[in-house]
């Protein structure tokens, strides 16, 4: 594994131009820095590869652009996924959107490689709208425990699991949880970045939680690795 080493710079790998309708999220920090462990991951040519939570299928064309064979990018948002297959068909890439949630992606697995960018924002009410793209309950864990406890099921023998998230949601809980499946699990990557939007606007609730510090506006985003042997 190669690690890629912490800063407090905003990132800046290649950021392509993407298709994104109202309501789609918008790759952030999270996506490219997970685009680029992808990149170090060491993924096998023609590998079958699922992007879980797909929006605009960022993470879903860096995985075909790199080579892998077979794509597959799973949304609940009809809008994200047209927006996939417009960006995928656009550049002429091996990618197959998907409309479902984590029981159909690992209907149609396992996969060589699993790529998970979920929602993390912890949230004092329930999600909706737009929203669903990065709110996620009191402790920001609604979708990541479920990845993390139901990763067997989605990666193939020998494959592997690449997860980002904030620190803010409990990476000794993704670990743990991880482990607990059966996975083998370590931080692969870190980085500091400024606030968001979204995370500027949740940080009173954050410090009241004890999420965050007084006055913190810096957070730390993670990469896992999850191998299942």
């Amino acid at each position: 594994m190669t690690a890629i080493t912490s800063s407090a710079r905003p990132l800046a790998p290649a950021r392509p131009w993407l298709l994104r309708p109202p309501g789609v999220y918008r790759p952030q920090d999270d996506t490219w820095f997970l685009a680029t462990a992808l990149r170090a991951s060491g993924m096998a040519p023609g590998a079958k590869v699922l992007d879980l939570c797909t929006g605009t299928g960022a993470l879903a064309l860096t995985a075909a652009a790199g080579g892998a064979g077979a794509v597959t990018a799973v949304d609940i948002s009809r809008r994200a996924l047209a927006a996939v297959w417009a960006n995928a068909r656009l550049r002429r890439l091996p990618v197959r959107p998907v409309r479902g949630s984590l029981a159909e992606a690992a209907r149609r697995g396992p996969y060589d490689v699993v790529l998970a960018n979920p929602p993390y924002v912890p949230c004092p009410i329930p999600a909706s709208g737009a929203a669903r793209a990065w709110d996620a309950g009191p402790d920001g864990r609604v979708v990541l425990s479920p990845v993390c406890s139901e990763a067997p099921s989605l990666v193939a023998p020998g494959g592997y699991l690449l997860l980002v998230h904030s620190t803010v949601a409990g990476v000794d809980q993704s670990l743990d949880e991880l482990r607990a499946a059966g996975m083998t699990a370590a931080v692969v990557a870190s980085r500091f970045i400024p606030f968001g939007p979204v995370m500027r606007k949740r940080a009173e609730f954050l410090e009241a939680a004890g999420l965050i510090t007084a006055g913190q506006r810096l957070e730390e985003l993670v990469v896992i690795r999850a191998d299942r042997p």
